[in-house]
């Protein structure tokens, strides 16, 4: 269950923002300026909302009125961005296994090799990030965001950058990981046939 009860401040404006869902892929849609991308941020603990709540099954991450904010790296989040942000330096192994780092000690629920399997990249681990199509890219970043062991998944329009056939490669190991992942994810998309073909429910900001 996401319950997000929050103001946001965008430039000059404030946002109100009033989630309740326990779907399995909530999408956030709309214009571009809506907000989307500040929800996730929100949620991620990378920016601070200007009062409110956010809880995941019951577990506050934000409360302005009890002065609870819990720190990014303790947050359970796994974040896939528009851009996969891998290290350029390093190979796709080193860069999934860089997402262990933030893993809480002891957490085993994300392996290696399972989610090298699940997202069909075990050919790609001895390459450099410049030697990934955009859709490889993206898989490797899905996969270090897993194995940060996370509580929810956020994906910040992780098709925006591809064109159509990295698009349509794409979606089909994000539905994979839909279904076969037990995990809650918030999927924020302006694309209606993105969210048509990925989420559970649809929430729209204006």
């Amino acid at each position: 269950m996401l319950d997000i009860d929050i103001q946001l401040r965008l430039g000059r404006f404030e946002r109100e923002v009033r989630i309740v869902e326990d779907a399995r892929v909530l999408a956030l849609t709309g214009p571009s300026g809506a907000g989307k991308t500040s929800v996730l941020n929100a949620i991620a603990g990378l920016a601070r909302p200007a009062r409110g709540r956010i809880a995941i099954d019951e577990r506050v991450l934000f409360d302005s009125a009890a002065r609870i904010d819990v720190p990014t790296h303790r947050r359970r989040i796994g974040y896939v961005f528009q851009e996969p942000r891998l290290f350029p330096d390093r190979d796709v192994r080193a860069n999934l296994s860089y997402g262990r780092h933030g893993a809480r000690a002891g957490s085993t629920a994300f392996e290696l090799d399972p989610v090298v399997a699940l997202l069909g990249i075990g050919h790609l681990l001895a390459r450099r990030p410049e030697h990934l199509s955009g859709g490889e890219a993206q898989r490797v970043a899905i996969g270090r965001a897993l194995l940060s062991q996370p509580a929810i998944l956020l994906f910040d329009e992780p098709l925006s950058a591809l064109d159509q056939a990295r698009r349509e490669e794409l979606i089909p190991w994000l539905q994979k990981v839909r279904d076969e992942v037990r995990l809650p994810m918030v999927y924020v998309s302006h694309t209606q046939d993105d969210v048509r073909r990925l989420a559970d429910a649809v929430h729209v900001l204006a």
